[in-house]
């Protein structure tokens, strides 16, 4: 997690500050519960919420306490002992420290997991208008890099918004997946702490309580959360592969906006480069590298090893972090593309019309010719016009064998652009449903 790629409201998340205060509540809640139950005076836990409430944690004299202890909880008991006084005995009663910190760590994946599906609907904001914009810019499909046949940018878009649709149906599930709460004491037993208390604390941060656990929340949620946020920064990289290129200066049919003091290249002044997109693509393949230690993390020793929290203290904030900032990126670049429908159209059209050769195929089969002669056919005269940057309409019109099967009218009505866009308001209407 590192300035240059975080936006505050994410990284205010990962802060000591707040880890620390999460960490405070989730005491105070849990003296909270025994104090109803009976099992410490009332009066405590009272005391507990006055003075820790408004509390400023010192973090220079828990960092001091935890260099000679070598635990950074008991560091912050103690350090919350000094501020509260007497009643701090009463804090961590049939807690163990995992307790509280995998109890934090899910209040602190669920925040990330709120801020990245309002950032997934910014995206999906921008995707639908830029998509009903451009719903009828013909430009061309290509498959493996070449060109198949006619589209519409509007459909890519739609595309695109279609499968960030399921990202933020993924994110929904994995918040839910995450957001449990864990205080069932040093093997999961309750041994020295009431199941009540774990419900009560449970409810007041608004998480699930975790049906079984050991001395640590089951891993297996955690690997689902952060490969759900793999899923979601491969489909901003497919996006932003898809704007690079077409940004290419052989392409040139969108590039993102570029503004009138920015400057490209140190050397090159006439650059102007996709950098945001590629920086996406960057941001992306970091976001995916958390998945695999998280997955890792899963096969932990017995009820529990510390193998997976340094894991954990390094993964949290920076997969959330940098999702947050990709996800915000993305949305500003589509915002803001510039697009170009009349080089799409000279693109569509390059190659003399060969973008049409399949429904002059299918006309021909039509007209009775077998599928392979009628494939033979045009490809014949498709390759001409490949090799030689022919007219395929023209070389068709001229071809012996396709003439007597299709007049100049019927062959005409094949390179009908109308045709392939029929369809475009029953896919639009799947997409965005009816507006």
């Amino acid at each position: 997690m590192i300035p240059r790629y975080s936006r505050p409201e994410a990284a205010d998340i990962w802060k000591p500050e707040t880890r620390l205060r999460i960490w405070f509540e989730i005491e105070a809640h849990a003296a909270d519960a025994m104090a109803e139950l009976g099992l410490v005076p009332k009066e405590a836990a009272k005391k507990i919420w006055e003075k820790g409430r408004h509390a400023k944690f010192d973090l220079a004299r828990i960092d001091a306490i935890e260099r000679e202890v070598k635990h950074d909880v008991i560091a912050f008991l103690t350090h919350l002992a000094e501020i509260v006084g007497p009643e701090a005995r009463y804090v961590h009663a049939g807690l163990t420290s995992s307790d509280v910190l995998d109890t934090c760590l899910a209040v602190q994946l669920a925040r990330a997991a709120d801020l990245l599906i309002a950032d997934v609907e910014r995206v999906l904001t921008a995707l639908e208008r830029r998509a009903r914009e451009h719903k009828n810019t013909v430009c061309v499909g290509r498959s493996h890099g070449i060109h198949a046949e006619p589209t519409t940018f509007g459909l890519k878009l739609a595309f695109a918004h279609a499968e960030f649709a399921r990202a933020k149906e993924r994110l929904v599930a994995a918040k839910r997946e995450i957001a449990t709460c864990k205080i069932s004491g040093a093997v999961g037993t309750f041994a020295n702490i009431d199941p009540r208390v774990e419900a009560h604390v449970a409810k007041q941060l608004g998480l699930a309580v975790e049906p079984i656990s050991t001395q640590v929340a089951p891993r297996d949620r955690h690997a689902f959360f952060f490969a759900t946020l793999g899923v979601v920064a491969a489909s901003v990289e497919r996006l932003a592969t898809e704007i690079r290129h077409l940004q290419r200066t052989e392409v040139g049919e969108a590039e993102e906006f570029f503004s009138a003091q920015q400057k490209g290249s140190s050397a090159m002044p006439h650059k102007r480069n996709p950098v945001l997109a590629e920086n996406l693509t960057g941001l992306a393949r970091m976001v995916r590298a958390y998945v695999q230690p998280a997955l890792e993390d899963v096969a932990l020793w017995h009820e529990r090893d510390i193998s997976h929290s340094s894991v954990e203290r390094m993964i949290g904030p920076d997969a959330t972090v940098t999702l947050d900032f990709a996800l915000n990126r993305l949305a500003e670049l589509i915002e803001k593309l510039v697009v170009y429908p009349d080089a799409m159209r000279r693109n569509l059209e390059r190659q003399g019309g060969l973008v049409h050769s399949q429904r002059v195929m299918l006309k021909l089969i039509d007209k009775g010719l077998a599928r392979e002669d009628a494939y033979r056919l045009v490809q014949k005269n498709a390759m001409q016009a490949w090799e030689q940057n022919g007219n395929f309409l023209a070389l068709l019109k001229a071809d012996p064998e396709v003439a007597r099967a299709l007049s100049a009218v019927e062959l005409e009505a094949c390179f009908d652009l109308a045709y392939h866009l029929k369809h475009v308001d029953t896919i639009f209407q799947r997409v965005f449903g009816k507006s």
